[in-house]
């Protein structure tokens, strides 16, 4: 058998750096976090060539546990029968998209299912905790993406389609939408691991809406004109807003001063209110005292066996990921692949490797320490087995080390204590873990000026 290749293709005009954030974001603070270079924006794809021909969903030659294209297209022939043409019609959750690809002249528009009912639910990750991938995929498989090609920054002279997309990206409910497309929606089903996966698209000719009702609070930061941007997403937060809606009200530019406002990709806007909210959370959490013990959460969803560590000591962050072979990010290799990345006290000054989910697991942290007013050294351990068959999106990062911070902790006195209780979770020896951790290596080995202090 041929060996399966890799290949990398550069975006169509890409900067070489700060293709977006250092622009979009007032403060150069939160901006120096999400600092994108020309490497992390080479998009990867992989062929597989002839082996799904030779194992035709039933060998599993890939090494997952079940054939992903057999769930991809299960939900394709639920979805493609209830659009019959040209037009369609159904309640949108509320949702909508916005492309990266040609970036700054990008498609947006709706996510609309072809059925009315309440759909709500279908773009509300916050409550998706504990659905299967075969449910996640089933009812975001229904969403077919309208889309209208704009120019990021003259998107409110983009004509009533994108209007009434900003209107709907807007409201707090399921709104009705009419849909006219140029062509029938093509068959595909979009999978990325940053984002959620919907179904269907196609250009639109027309769009109509229903009466929609806006989100008040959200509302009322779109029409304040003099209101940051970075601003906005920390008080709505504060207020009590689901990140999900913070996040697609940012990408359809509905926050920041008048002048600078712009429409956002939808893969970008979620990694960014991630960061911008999470760094918000840090600079709190550093005022704060330390916890006084070791810390362990757990937490286990859709294959994905989650460890937290937290260590009584100053701020400081890493976030780890260990894929096993057939899974979304090795899907050819014979071994574990094991990514890191971390901060200290001041932060971070380049975009992590590891993609939004180390800013999506950061939220979640930072929610937790602020609650509880401490400061502590956390390391985030994600184990990724085969199971884990497709990409849903980084909602189920931030949803997971949200669900193990809810739990009472286990608490010990030695970091040695609570590395032995992560290692018996964990299929790959700890001696892996530890090799590839910054901050659990500084934990282990490095002899802090303390100690040196209290032996005088």
């Amino acid at each position: 058998m041929k060996k399966l290749k890799n290949w990398t293709r550069k975006p169509r005009k890409m900067v070489k750096e700060n293709l977006w954030i250092l622009k979009l974001i007032d403060s150069p603070e939160i901006a120096a976090d999400l600092n994108y270079n020309a490497d992390g924006l080479l998009e990867k794809a992989i062929t597989w060539k002839g082996l799904c021909v030779a194992c035709k969903g039933s060998k599993f030659l890939c090494g997952k546990t079940r054939c992903p294209l057999i769930v991809r297209l299960k939900s394709y022939f639920r979805t493609m029968p209830l659009i019959p043409g040209m037009d369609m019609d159904g309640a949108s959750p509320p949702s909508v998209f916005v492309g990266r690809i040609g970036y700054p002249y990008v498609y947006a528009g709706p996510l609309v299912p072809p059925v009315h009912q309440d759909t709500s639910f279908f773009d509300l990750p916050e409550f998706w905790f504990g659905k299967s991938i075969d449910e996640i995929v089933g009812f975001r498989s229904m969403l077919v993406r309208g889309k209208h090609r704009v120019h990021v920054k003259r998107f409110e002279e983009a004509g009533k389609i994108m209007d009434r997309t900003r209107e709907l990206a807007l409201s707090s409910g399921p709104v009705d939408v009419e849909l006219a497309f140029k062509k029938k929606p093509q068959k595909q089903l979009v999978l990325d691991d940053d984002i959620q996966p919907f179904g269907p698209s196609a250009l639109i000719r027309s769009m109509g809406i229903g009466t929609s009702r806006w989100d008040h609070q959200i509302e009322k930061a779109y029409a304040d004109t003099d209101l940051k941007a970075a601003e906005a997403v920390v008080t709505l937060h504060k207020k009590g807003g689901l990140v999900s809606r913070i996040q697609r009200a940012f990408s359809v530019g509905a926050f920041g001063l008048k002048k600078q406002r712009r429409l956002v990709p939808t893969r970008w806007s979620i990694t960014a209110v991630d960061s911008i909210i999470s760094k918000n959370l840090m600079d709190q959490v550093k005022t704060f005292p330390e916890i006084n013990e070791y810390r362990v959460y757990e937490s286990k969803y859709l294959d994905n066996q989650f460890e937290i560590l937290m260590a009584p000591d100053a701020w400081s962050y890493e976030a780890m990921e260990a894929w096993y072979p057939g899974t979304v990010w090795n899907p050819t290799g014979r071994n574990v692949v094991l990514f890191s990345d971390f901060e200290g006290i001041d932060g971070r000054t380049t975009y992590a490797s590891i993609g939004g989910c180390y800013y999506a697991a950061r939220l979640a942290v930072g929610e937790l320490l602020i609650k509880e007013r401490r400061q502590a050294s956390v390391v985030v351990l994600r184990e990724i087995r085969p199971g884990y068959i497709m990409p849903v999106g980084v909602w189920q990062v931030r949803e997971n080390v949200r669900n193990a911070l809810r739990r009472s902790p286990l608490k010990y006195n030695t970091l040695e204590e609570a590395l032995a209780r992560i290692a018996s979770q964990f299929r790959i020896p700890l001696k892996r873990w530890v090799e590839s951790s910054k901050l659990l290596q500084d934990a282990l080995f490095q002899k802090k000026i303390t100690e040196y202090l209290r032996k005088g």
